[in-house]
């Protein structure tokens, strides 16, 4: 995909401290990719691997301990409004309504109450929400709470969406709208995402790339471009012949067999 880079991460490289300061732990080491404008790309690899660890560099909650990641030219030195975070948790204030919890970023931005009423009303029409804009969180669905979650993340529109594992915490009928209403939302509004998920058939049918990380300190150890029509919308991309050789070639590069096989003898990943 041509188009201006969004998003950098230039030889990045974490550690933490453990054992009371006494040891360090590497969790990633020397990673180094980019994602462009209006692309989707997926990051996958086993659990531990520093996948969150690298979002949380990208949003500025946490500073590298070498490289850089740089967000439309500028380097990250802290959380910024160009960027913006969707976890498994929709994290809703449960003291505002629906309305009121999509117009609170745009509330920190300054953003006077008239546009940002406007534009929490625009999204919430467009996911179907308009109807729920003045019931609290405890009223909804865990569907319709995530829905939320995603207006309130675009409607201060970031140019890079960081999102880790969105949907994981859905029925399995639910996550295929949401991933749906994701997916036409980054299309028609142009976004730029990378995304953290452990669903290979997820990870084939949202991205436009797949990027493959290995066991701790992760690294990039694949890139798999996604040739498949209509990202903008996953369910008829799931129908596609094709997927099954990508989600084949990710579990190689994952290596399932052998995972699972470590996880039974050290009774889990970490």
């Amino acid at each position: 995909m041509s188009g201006p880079v969004r998003l950098e991460y230039r030889n990045v490289t974490m550690h933490f401290a453990t054992g009371g300061g006494q040891k360090t732990l590497t969790a990633v080491s020397d990673v180094s990719f980019s994602v462009r404008d209006g692309e989707v790309v997926s990051l996958i690899g086993p659990s531990g691997c520093g996948k969150s660890t690298l979002l949380n560099i990208g949003s500025g909650l946490v500073a590298p301990s070498a490289g850089d990641a740089v967000v439309d030219g500028g380097r990250v030195e802290g959380p910024n409004a160009h960027v913006a975070f969707m976890l498994q948790k929709d994290l809703l204030l449960p003291w505002r309504t629906v309305v009121e919890n999509v117009m609170f970023g745009v509330e920190i931005q300054g953003v006077p109450p008239g546009p940002r009423r406007a534009r929490a009303q625009a999204l919430l029409d467009a996911f179907n929400l308009a109807e729920f804009a003045n019931r609290y969180p405890y009223q909804l669905s865990g569907g319709m709470r995530q829905r939320v979650a995603l207006a309130r993340t675009l409607a201060v529109d970031p140019s890079v969406l960081l999102l880790d594992e969105p949907f994981s915490a859905v029925d399995a009928q639910t996550r295929m709208v949401l991933q749906r209403d994701l997916a036409q939302t980054l299309k028609r509004a142009r976004k730029t995402a990378l995304l953290i998920t452990h669903d290979l058939l997820e990870a084939v049918t949202l991205s436009d790339r797949v990027l493959v990380m290995s066991r701790r300190p992760g690294r990039i150890i694949d890139e798999i471009e996604i040739d498949l029509p209509r990202r903008e919308d996953p369910i008829v991309r799931r129908q596609d012949t094709r997927v099954t050789a990508y989600m084949t070639r990710l579990m190689d590069r994952l290596d399932i067999g052998g995972m699972a096989l470590d996880e039974s003898k050290d009774g889990g990943a970490a």
